[in-house]
């Protein structure tokens, strides 16, 4: 379940976040994941919940934002958005597609309360 890492490596993406902008704490973390990103969203909040207990993002909440597939074919340059897992081009069937997006998981915005002095 390689969900734990990613969400190790996003937790420690927003703590740097925080200190950079001296927040005492995260209470919201938008992300933006893409349906071949290869991350079950499911897994990803499971995994979020359990590691945020001892941290900044203790009080956050995760956000989740499903990226469909966007691709371009090669042969009828049709730009298509995809609900299902195939880079096939729905115009023409055609096998030469490009994925220009859904398939990263990218880290849109936090939500921070500031420190106070």
């Amino acid at each position: 379940m390689h969900e734990y890492s990613i969400v190790s490596a996003l937790i420690e993406q927003c703590e740097q976040h925080a200190l950079a902008n001296h927040a005492a704490k995260i209470t919201r973390v938008d992300i933006k994941l893409g349906v071949m990103s290869g991350v079950e969203p499911s897994l990803l909040q499971t995994a979020f919940d359990t590691f945020k207990l001892d941290g900044i993002c203790k009080a956050a909440q995760l956000n989740i934002q499903i990226q469909p597939l966007v691709i371009l074919c090669q042969d009828c340059q049709s730009e298509s958005v995809l609900s299902e897992r195939t880079i096939v081009c729905p115009a023409c069937q055609s096998y030469r597609t490009r994925v220009l997006d859904g398939e990263d998981m990218l880290l849109m915005q936090l939500e921070m309360e500031q420190e106070e002095d």
